[in-house]
């Protein structure tokens, strides 16, 4: 399993794309949004 600090830089690398301007396809938008929920349980899990 990967470690916490990658899992964090990989959710705030998510977060900055899903702002991103060049993001604007609704479909690559959903993409990014349940990637970001997915990492986002995972580190919930891991700190249970």
């Amino acid at each position: 399993m990967r470690d916490e600090a990658e899992i964090r830089e990989q959710y705030e690398y998510l977060e900055e794309q899903l702002d991103s301007e060049e993001m604007n396809h609704e479909g690559v938008r959903e993409m990014f949004t349940y990637y970001k929920r997915a990492l986002g349980w995972v580190l919930e899990e891991e700190h249970i």
